[in-house]
């Protein structure tokens, strides 16, 4: 014997919540994955130039700040202990961005620049920002 139902069930919508599912992953994919520019390095006030080089794909940042404080991944450090650091940088192959303070003497940022050059670095550029 054949039962039937005495009521129809539809169940076409419960397709809707593995789409929604979908939908849901997508935005939290686009939000997170968004162009957050987050630089590493100390904040720095750098000068403004509508210039600009291509992104770096492996550096190193050298910041300077307050005329003569030199930070070098992220620590403190003396101008003259700058060079054995820039050893151990070498061997890695990266490029040295310099990011200093508007006030920043040029001669600290060029007796920077030719330590990095002296000891190695590919390429040394100066970190700018774009004018608003």
């Amino acid at each position: 014997m054949k039962l039937t139902r005495t009521q129809d069930y539809q169940f076409g919508w419960l397709i809707l919540f593995p789409l929604l599912d979908v939908v849901f992953l997508m935005m939290f994919f686009l939000v997170l994955s968004s162009n957050f520019v987050l630089q590493p390095g100390i904040s720095v006030n750098v000068p403004f130039s509508k210039f600009m080089l291509a992104p770096q794909a492996k550096y190193d940042i050298i910041s300077i700040t307050n005329g003569a404080t030199v930070y070098f991944r992220d620590q403190q450090i003396a101008l003259a202990d700058l060079g054995p650091q820039l050893d151990r940088a070498r061997k890695e192959g990266r490029a040295v961005i310099i990011k200093a303070d508007k006030a920043t003497p040029y001669d600290t940022v060029m007796r920077v620049a030719n330590l990095a050059l002296e000891h190695g670095a590919p390429s040394v550029a100066l970190a700018t920002a774009l004018p608003k």
